[in-house]
């Protein structure tokens, strides 16, 4: 069943009397001579003062539709020029049929009526209260009586030169979340992409979990930019770490203080939730936020008012909260160290941010934007020759390298090697010493040429000092013996004189086999 909504249109619907009515273009009744259109039922509202055209009007559409079932609504509208008004009764009367698209087709006439009412039309139908198409009318010179009409509908990526600008757009938010970097990981950039959908529509709190280092607090100033160039926000982006607030300065330095509230308080102080106003506020290590904070933030974020310490007047901050940490809070509201029911509100929205060695493919692009951002900073433009950035990018990919400190490890590493590169080009010697630097040796000590042969150049960030130990003087005798039996006898003398060990050659055939090695390569 097709249904159409259309308001009565006290000026242009009036046009025309007599028969010469239907030699001009009213839209009301225009909509029932087009050809390619039929509509089962036909809403018609009016305000009573127009009773009379409204019953006029009626049966015209009848004389050109006769199987149309035309409904007349009125409705009264003390202001037409009311936004408020307009749109709470045009509100209740979509409330009061329950449209249901799924059942018919529905168009929503947006020619008729004040531009309020027609405004208010809009949004009814882009919120789905009046479901269905926009339909618009317009008179012709070939045909004035009928004109001409053209169906609108919002769900905008059926317009294709729309929906390319809309991906560009979102290509571009992604490309700045993510720093202009071309990362590679598939996690993180799916994880990426439902930030940014967050971001743009949604103010409610953030959670951003993972290691230290994986680049929580760059991502949230991230998302306060992206907001901002959206227009989303007018005010700051407050960046706090909260293992840094303690006693009455965390409460005096989040909330606020009177003067005189404690000793030491010789002026008032608006407090971080404050200078947040309109803005974001980035709680990083929230985890480390006392009790007492954690009432008052839970507070200050369901309500948007707080008490500074020493007053007994509240503030009031619109803020989003981003929230960073590396702890696992449900370990701690298990362990009574963290509220529960804070948790609850910060953790509508919560990305775990991956480590550096689990986006190993990223690291290449990283090393990029490490480059770069060293140049901003010393002015002065650094690369690798080629030898050089093969080797760092073997020791950066290897899989026993852990990158314990993530993103922050990568750029000491960076740093260290741009500022000693000489004439501004990082040699395969300044990455051999970083690399001995990292993997605990002294720069200056050389690599046990064996085991680097055998294991690779990276062995000493794969394997633990105690088991490279072992191994060396493992492989030492097997080079001296002949056989696998004859080293496994070397080995294992104790075992064999005290009966424990049945099978020396398959002993030290798993032995090696542990570091991809075999007798018989040695």
């Amino acid at each position: 069943m097709n249904i159409l909504v259309s308001l009565l249109g006290s000026t242009l619907d009036n046009h025309g009397r007599g028969e010469g009515r239907w030699g001009v273009w009213r839209p009301s009744v225009a909509l029932a001579m087009q050809e390619e259109l039929h509509f089962d039922r036909y809403y018609l509202l009016y305000q009573p003062d127009f009773r009379a055209l409204c019953r006029r009007v009626e049966e015209d559409i009848r004389t050109c539709s006769p199987d149309t079932e035309v409904i007349a609504e009125a409705i009264a509208f003390r202001d037409p020029w009311d936004f408020g008004e307009v749109y709470s009764k045009l509100y209740d009367f979509s409330r009061e049929k329950n449209f249901s698209a799924e059942e018919h087709d529905y168009y929503i006439h947006i020619t008729t009526g004040t531009h309020v009412a027609q405004i208010c039309l809009f949004l009814l139908n882009e919120s789905h209260h009046l479901p269905g198409k926009l339909i618009q009318t317009q008179p012709t010179r070939r045909n004035c009586a009928r004109g001409s009409f053209t169906v609108i509908d919002l769900d905008l990526s059926r317009y294709d030169l729309l929906a390319q600008r809309f991906a560009v757009e979102r290509d571009n938010d992604l490309d700045f979340l993510k720093s202009g970097i071309a990362t590679r990981n598939a996690r993180f950039n799916g994880l990426i992409e439902t930030i940014e959908r967050v971001a743009i529509r949604s103010t409610e709190p953030i959670l951003l979990t993972g290691p230290t280092g994986a680049g929580k607090s760059q991502l949230a100033r991230r998302i306060y930019e992206l907001k901002k160039m959206n227009g989303q926000l007018k005010g700051s982006f407050v960046d706090v770490n909260c293992a840094t607030l303690r006693g009455d300065q965390a409460m005096s330095g989040l909330f606020g203080h009177k003067k005189g509230a404690f000793t030491g308080a010789v002026s008032d102080r608006a407090g971080l939730l404050k200078a947040a106003d309109g803005g974001i506020l980035f709680l990083d290590e929230i985890g480390e936020l006392g009790s007492d904070e954690q009432a008052m933030l839970l507070r200050a974020v369901e309500e948007k008012r707080f008490l500074p310490l020493g007053s007994d007047r509240e503030e009031g901050s619109s803020f989003q909260l981003i929230c960073g940490t590396n702890r696992d809070l449900n370990a701690e509201v298990a362990a009574g160290r963290f509220r529960s029911d804070l948790l609850a509100r910060i953790d509508l929205w919560s990305f775990e941010l991956p480590g550096l060695a689990e986006r190993r493919e990223d690291i290449e692009p990283n090393l990029e934007y490490e480059l770069n951002r060293y140049a901003e900073k010393s002015g002065k433009r650094v690369t690798f020759n080629r030898e050089a950035r093969k080797r760092f990018l073997e020791f950066a990919l290897a899989p026993g390298n852990a990158w314990p400190g993530n993103f922050r490890d990568l750029n000491a590493m960076v740093t260290r090697m741009a500022t000693l590169a000489s004439g501004g080009r990082i040699d395969l010697e300044t990455v051999n010493r970083e690399i001995a630097r990292a993997s605990g040796r002294h720069p200056d000590a050389e690599p046990d040429a064996g085991l680097a042969s055998l294991l690779g150049a990276d062995y000493a960030v794969r394997y633990d000092l105690f088991d490279l130990a072992q191994l060396k003087k493992v492989v030492e005798i097997c080079r001296q013996s002949k056989t696998l039996a004859e080293a496994g006898k070397k080995l294992f003398a104790v075992s064999r004189r005290n009966k424990s060990s049945s099978n020396d050659s398959d002993r030290l055939s798993k032995y090696l086999a542990r570091f991809g090695l075999d007798f018989r390569t040695l």
